[in-house]
């Protein structure tokens, strides 16, 4: 076969397909090629050819290279839901191209700050036809093998009456057949490459033959979704014939039936989600920065008292001025202005307050006390606090919006920010602060107890679990009791448990790797297990381990156990949001037990797999 070599379109850091946060790119079933990583706004043509994708969406283009390569150019990830906003076109569908011309351009700031990955796959979608795949970038080359992609098998017991149509005809006939029939789907759209479905009754679902129609790449749930990949370009086809004759063209809402169907704990967990992970990489920075100090103090080195200032500011000002960060991308998610939700954060740590850190029993400064009809309130700042600014940020979102449907338009910009700010402040330090706080401190007392417990116990239980919750969706929900560990006693031990977890289930993916003699099976399991390395398991999770069930109870076992011991060794990291390889460096201070944890995950989890389980080819 033909070898290929593609530069890549855009600049930016080159990366295996395997590191994308998003399955159907990591597993390789829309392709091979590579992934740029935090990539600047443009995208220029790889190859000579023409435009024979665009969407309307402009966040994908296909091209038809001269040579015959089929080209996919996906700017982000789920980049589809900003419908366009942010990006530009410089060419249209059927346009002839040349090698070197300005395709796209797209605002890859503003489309973070909508809270969407910029990272970029660049995919050879006719893979197939060809042997190495390399896409270069400056210096850095990626390349991949035939041998890592596996052929879907035919559907079983096709309807004869349907061989004679057009594939996307057939294909789309056969989803319908499998998932149930016209009154088990809600509502139907499609991306650049995934026919993306709500759907009514899951267990009226036949996975299995629909991941065995030809011409169906693979297929998952995520968001309450069900997602079949097809392939850019053969996608649209088929959902034009899927949704013909139905009244579905043109009148779904994924987003918002996603999040009706979901559970009351998962909204819970994705509106947290939604709040912090905005939040996180800040987070992340400021964890590394303290795990960069305790390690050069560590090796004896002494800083001067203006040193260690700065390195104060690098550390502290985030948890200092947390109430801000939280009550901003609160406001953000529930529809307010988000500057009026940072000026109310800002309030809640005004410098006019008692700290909330020194305003303790015997502490440097004493709360004011307001007497509010007799009720003597103390009234200090929420320095490190989430749930006073988190539900402060809804309230204050609420009121916004009731505000804009009784205040004249004429005086709305004055009037509406004046009352949202006078009312909140109110709520905020009187009301709602001293009673979320005394909340917040009860539960995420009672969790730092559990975690605390002898032996490791709470470790080994939540070890075991994290990955189940995971399954389920509704992980986010321990995004704020991480952020409250660290802003209350500076480490996160949440997060030594669950670097455990998550290298236990690629311990167990890798077990089935290597135990599978199918050489194109083992090759796409392997790329699987990668991600799970660098803290990201949906890809091990479901495209092997749930497969087969028995190696993910295995992983469960690993994580426990690599739980149980980071618990009982009180590890925990400087910061939160990376776990396995990249979390090292929040461990930098106490690396030795990291690796310890880390390596028991793997260790248990892979010997019991290897050991236990023979897969069924």
């Amino acid at each position: 076969m033909q070898d290929i070599r593609l530069d890549s379109p855009l600049s930016g850091q080159l990366i295996p397909l395997s590191e994308v946060k998003d399955p159907a790119f990591a597993s390789g079933a829309m392709g091979r090629g590579a992934a740029v990583k935090e990539p600047a706004g443009k995208v220029f043509a790889p190859v000579d050819g023409e435009v024979t994708v665009l969407f309307d969406t402009l966040h994908a283009i296909g091209i038809h290279a001269a040579d015959g390569a089929d080209i996919l150019i996906h700017v982000g990830l789920d980049t589809v839901n900003l419908k366009g906003q942010h990006f530009t076109a410089h060419v249209a569908q059927g346009d002839t191209i040349k090698k070197g011309q300005l395709l796209l351009e797209f605002d890859a700031a503003a489309i973070k700050a909508a809270g969407y990955d910029t990272t970029t796959p660049v995919l050879v979608t006719n893979a197939g036809d060809y042997g190495k795949i390399t896409v270069a970038l400056g210096e850095q080359e990626i390349s991949s093998d035939n041998a890592a992609a596996a052929e879907a098998a035919p559907a079983e017991a096709e309807d004869p009456a349907l061989a004679n149509l057009p594939k996307e005809e057939r294909v789309a006939k056969l989803i319908w057949k499998y998932v149930g029939g016209r009154d088990n789907v809600r509502s139907a759209e499609h991306c650049a490459t995934r026919l993306r479905l709500i759907i009514e009754d899951k267990s009226k679902l036949d996975e299995k033959a629909i991941e065995n129609i030809d011409g169906v790449k693979g297929q998952f749930f995520a968001a309450a979704q069900y997602q079949i990949i097809l392939g850019t370009g053969f996608v649209d086809k088929v959902y034009d014939a899927f949704v013909a004759g139905t009244g579905l063209a043109g009148s779904s809402n994924n987003k918002a039936e996603a999040y009706a169907q979901m559970s009351t704990v998962q909204k819970i967990s994705r509106t947290l989600g939604d709040v912090f992970v905005p939040i996180i990489p800040v987070l992340v920075a400021t964890g590394l920065f303290m795990g960069l100090r305790g390690a050069v103090q560590a090796l004896g080195i002494e800083f001067s008292p203006n040193v260690m200032t700065m390195s104060q500011v690098l550390t502290d000002t985030a948890f200092i001025f947390l109430p801000a960060l939280v009550c901003w991308s609160t406001m953000k998610r529930f529809g307010g202005t988000p500057v009026i939700g940072i000026v109310l954060g800002l309030m809640l740590v005004a410098p006019q307050l008692p700290n909330a850190w020194a305003a303790i029993p015997g502490g440097a400064q004493q709360p004011l006390l307001m007497d509010i009809l007799g009720i003597q309130v103390p009234v200090v700042g929420y320095q490190g606090s989430v749930l006073p600014a988190l539900v402060l940020g809804i309230v204050a979102a609420k009121l916004q919006a009731a505000l804009k449907k009784v205040v004249p338009d004429i005086i709305d910009l004055i009037v509406t920010p004046f009352l949202t700010l006078f009312i909140c402040m109110l709520l905020g330090l009187l009301v709602i602060g001293p009673i979320m706080h005394g909340i917040e401190s009860a539960v995420f007392g009672a969790v730092a107890a559990f975690l605390a417990l002898p032996f490791g116990i709470g470790g080994f239980i939540v070890g075991g679990l994290q990955q189940v919750i995971v399954v389920f969706g509704v992980h986010h929900i321990f995004n704020a009791l991480e952020v409250q560990l660290l802003a209350t006693t500076g480490v996160d031990p949440f997060n030594a448990i669950i670097t455990g977890a998550i290298v236990a289930q690629g311990g167990a993916a890798v077990a089935v790797a290597m135990k599978t003699k199918d050489e194109k099976k083992r090759a796409l399991y392997f790329s699987s297990a990668v991600p799970a390395f660098l803290g990201i398991t949906e890809p091990a999770i479901f495209g092997i381990n749930l497969r087969f069930m028995k190696p993910f109870l295995y992983g469960l076992a690993g994580g426990a156990c690599a739980g149980g011991i980071a618990g009982f060794l009180h590890l925990a990291g400087t910061g939160m949001g990376i776990t396995v390889l990249p979390g090292t460096l929040l461990y930098l201070n106490n690396l030795l037990p990291y690796i310890v944890v880390n390596v028991v995950g793997f260790a248990v989890a892979f010997g019991l797999t290897f050991t236990l389980f023979t897969p069924e080819e």
